[in-house]
């Protein structure tokens, strides 16, 4: 049997997916520049830079590959995403926005095409490190 679609985190027709949004003690101008700079090692692994423009494909050292969907710059990027020890690639989005009440940014993770429950509780586990280290970052 198969699980309904109402199971958290499911979707029947690309996988499991997951999403992790924290607010961050700084202008999302300042989030932004960390992440795709000094901070990228933090949630993409080790990279000189990541590519802007959209089709342009990346490595990090550590084996994790993709290719960039989206950009907007200062706002949000959507990859690919596939460590080298998978068989699938999954689509990851990163977005900062100002915080709801405008002190700050709030920041998110969305992990998208998740194989399994399995993938999808550690990559929860993974994205609310990522958030937690870079909240504290800012403290």
């Amino acid at each position: 049997m198969s699980e309904s679609r109402s199971t958290p985190g499911q979707k029947n027709e690309t996988g499991w997916d997951v999403g992790v949004r924290k607010t961050v003690d700084a202008s999302p101008e300042t989030v932004w520049k960390f992440l795709l700079g000094e901070g990228l090692p933090m949630w993409l692994g080790d990279i000189e830079s990541l590519p802007s423009k959209k089709g342009v494909r990346y490595r990090t050292t550590d084996g994790v590959r993709g290719t960039i969907r989206a950009f907007s710059n200062g706002k949000q990027v959507r990859l690919t995403w596939q460590p080298e020890d998978w068989p699938h690639d999954t689509t990851l989005q990163v977005t900062v926005a100002n915080a709801p009440a405008g002190a700050g940014a709030t920041v998110e993770f969305r992990h998208e095409e998740l194989a399994d429950r399995d993938e999808r509780r550690m990559m929860l586990g993974h994205w609310h490190n990522v958030t937690d280290s870079l909240v504290s970052h800012f403290a």
